[in-house]
């Protein structure tokens, strides 16, 4: 038996990766403080996220882009990059459909690329992240390209 205690929550090594591998996420209902918090520490204090009566083309009350992709980024550092992630390189991103206050996301990531640095211990890992909500409609997805670290 082996004396090393494992770390609970730890993110995914580049070595525990290959392409075509996929993770889900938990899921996250958006809230109405959720919204307010965000619009209010970032300055998006834009009349489609301010003003109730505000008659717009989404029904309900909007979800800013980013919120839906910071709080997805979040469960992600969470359950796969903890520990292990060493940088955010590049992302690219589509906004499919709107989310609203209640609106639950959930994100199925795609491991897309591995490749080993030349600097040992250490791998770019790209993945496809398609954000989806309570309905299992893509609501946003995006390509992103993370460092890892390797195991010790």
């Amino acid at each position: 038996m082996s004396n090393e205690v494992q770390q609970l929550g730890r993110g995914y090594y580049w070595q525990d990766l290959e392409v075509g591998q996929q993770y889900k996420t938990y899921k996250r209902t958006i809230t109405e403080t959720d919204i307010v918090n965000f619009i209010s520490v970032t300055g998006m204090l834009e009349v489609i996220f301010t003003d109730h009566t505000y008659q717009g083309a989404i029904q309900g009350r909007p979800v800013p882009g980013s919120l839906t992709y910071g709080i997805i980024e979040g469960l992600l550092m969470q359950g796969m990059i903890q520990g292990t992630g060493l940088a955010l390189l590049e992302v690219h991103k589509k906004m499919l459909a709107p989310v609203v206050a209640g609106d639950t996301i959930w994100a199925l990531v795609t491991v897309t690329h591995v490749r080993e640095t030349s600097k040992g211990g250490r791998a770019i890992v790209d993945t496809h992240v398609s954000v989806r909500n309570q309905d299992d409609v893509e609501v946003m997805s995006y390509d992103v390209k993370r460092m890892l670290a390797g195991r010790p």
